[in-house]
């Protein structure tokens, strides 16, 4: 049985002030939630401690939005597995495409960031996506199949979440069409080992288009940039289908 999770990616936004209030906001609006659902909060480093000291005893689950591969070291700005672990952090998000774009990630370094969330315990987001030029050079597919062949080399597929980002939906306001994503999603789950792997869609999801998406036969929730900053937005999306 597929997992359905719905996980917010704040990237470089909210203070802790912002996120306390956030959670003033948003938590009042989970008490009929469907329990069919995870939600998570992937939040900058600096927000988690104050995730993880008000969220105790609450349905949501803390994520990170990165992780280095070593234990430790002198990798300036770099954060590690234990310090994750040690503020409660159960997901991270891995190989997000602005990572691979403004940071210089590749599928090599996303491999040996999974390869060390999975040994800590941590549960890694894994974000495969093309671009607008690939799509239209109609290079979607060979893309992600290689973002897929080497980034999942030594890696647990029982212990895993995927999330299919197309980059030129994220941030653009553009969706991609619901039962594209679905395909696409579709043909990520054949290449897996395990079919049950829980498959995220990504890329300007909102309240006025999250059920059309969660109705799709291959899509188990979604990624959320934007529309996770506001908790009556972002409320609306983990609430999905409720009339």
């Amino acid at each position: 049985m597929r997992k359905v999770i719905i996980a917010g990616n704040w990237k470089m936004f909210k203070t802790q002030s912002e996120t306390i209030e956030f959670l003033q906001g948003f938590l009042p609006q989970l008490d009929t939630t469907p329990d069919d659902r995870d939600i998570v909060l992937c939040a900058p480093f600096t927000d988690l401690g104050t995730l993880s000291r008000n969220l105790h005893g609450s349905r949501i689950q803390i994520g990170a939005q990165n992780v280095h591969w070593a234990e430790s070291g002198a990798f300036t700005g770099e954060i590690s597995t234990a310090m994750l672990v040690e503020l409660s952090v159960r997901y991270v998000i891995i190989g997000h495409s602005e990572r691979r774009q403004f940071f210089g990630e590749t599928d090599e370094t996303v491999n040996q960031r999974l390869k060390a969330a999975q040994k800590a315990g941590l549960i890694p987001i894994l974000c495969v996506g093309e671009s607008k030029q690939q799509r239209d050079a109609g290079e979607t597919e060979s893309v992600i199949f290689q973002q897929l062949e080497k980034g999942l080399v030594g890696i647990d597929q029982q212990n895993l979440v995927i999330a299919y980002e197309p980059i030129w939906a994220i941030g653009t306001g553009d969706t991609c069409a619901s039962d594209e994503a679905n395909r696409v999603i579709g043909l990520i789950r054949k290449q897996l080992s395990n079919p049950n792997i829980t498959i995220q869609y990504g890329g300007s999801v909102k309240p006025d288009n999250i059920d059309e998406i969660m109705m799709q036969p291959e899509i188990d929730g979604a990624l959320v940039g934007g529309a996770s900053l506001n908790p009556q937005d972002f409320a609306k999306l983990v609430n999905y289908g409720k009339i």
